[in-house]
Parts: structure tokens; sequence; C-alpha cells
């Protein structure tokens, strides 16, 4: 495997990552409305209309749906360019790759952007800074995301095998 290429696809995929997220986010804050904390939700709610925002609502399942087809399509062309040769391999980068950005969606997005980015915040809920500054939980949910994360890397991995092995 090229480390040079494989140091260079995650920061391509961070940036993309990052896009991802913050455009509709600084264009309508609701869009992502199910992953701010609870707290921030019910506060939103008082002043406006109750949308769904539980994680198995049909809207969160499908943006969460497309994302996860969109990451594993990357994922297949970043196994290839990086030069995985065989599922371990493949798999091992996918996921070494999906933690990076997931530490960074934690530690730089949540705990350092979304907590002080007030273009972010949703209508209502400008004045709760406590409760966009909660460290426990955006790292909690960056667990949740390590486990998820383990399901489109073994798909990746085994389409990768499958395809190119």
């Amino acid at each position: 495997m090229n480390w040079i290429i494989i140091i260079i696809e995650t920061i391509i995929m961070i940036l993309a990552f990052t896009a991802m997220i913050l455009i509709p986010l600084i264009k309508n804050p609701v869009w992502w409305i199910a992953d701010y904390p609870k707290d921030i939700q019910e506060e939103y709610f008082k002043t406006h209309e109750r949308i769904p925002s539980e994680f198995f609502s049909t809207t969160v399942l499908l943006k969460k749906g497309f994302a996860l087809l969109v990451a594993i399509a990357l994922l297949l062309c970043v196994l290839w360019l990086a030069g995985a040769y065989d599922f371990w391999s493949a798999f091992l980068l996918g996921y070494g790759m999906w933690l990076v950005i997931d530490w960074y969606d934690c530690f730089f997005l949540d705990w350092v952007l979304f907590a002080n980015l007030k273009k972010v915040r949703l209508p209502g809920t400008e004045h709760m800074d406590e409760a966009y500054h909660q460290k426990k939980y955006h790292f909690v949910q960056s667990c949740w995301g390590m486990l998820i994360g383990l399901i489109p890397c073994l798909i990746g991995a085994a389409v990768f095998a499958w395809l190119f092995c």
C-alpha cells in the first residue's frame, strides 16, 4: 500500500466530509436536527413544528442511508487507489480512515466548530451555549460512529475483495 496516497486520500475525504456536513448545516441547521443534543432539539420544538428527528425515522434513515451508500462507493475507489490487496488490507485501511474522520468530526467539528459557530445554531436556541458545548454527548456519538463504521467498512472490504482480488 502507498502511504502517501493514503494520507492524501484521508485529507480529501476529511474535506469532502466537512463540506457534506457544513454546507447544508449553515444553509439550514434543521437539516441535521437528528444530530443535535436532545435538549437543544426540545428547545427548538417549543417554538417550531415538530419534525422526525429520531434515529429510526424515515427522514433520518434516508439521509444516513444515502450517506452510507456514497461512503461505500468512495471507499471502493480509495481502497483501489491506495493499493489494498485483499479483504483484510481493505478493511483495515477503510476502517482506519473511518476512525480518523470520526475523531475529526468529534474533536474538531463538534467540539470546536459546532460549539462556537453561531450560524449552525437552531433558531430559538442561540442562547444555549452550555448545551452546544456538551463534549460528553459528542464523544458518545463518536463511539457509536466507530461501531456503526464497522458495517460500511466490512461491506466495502467484501465488495472490494469480490471485485478486485
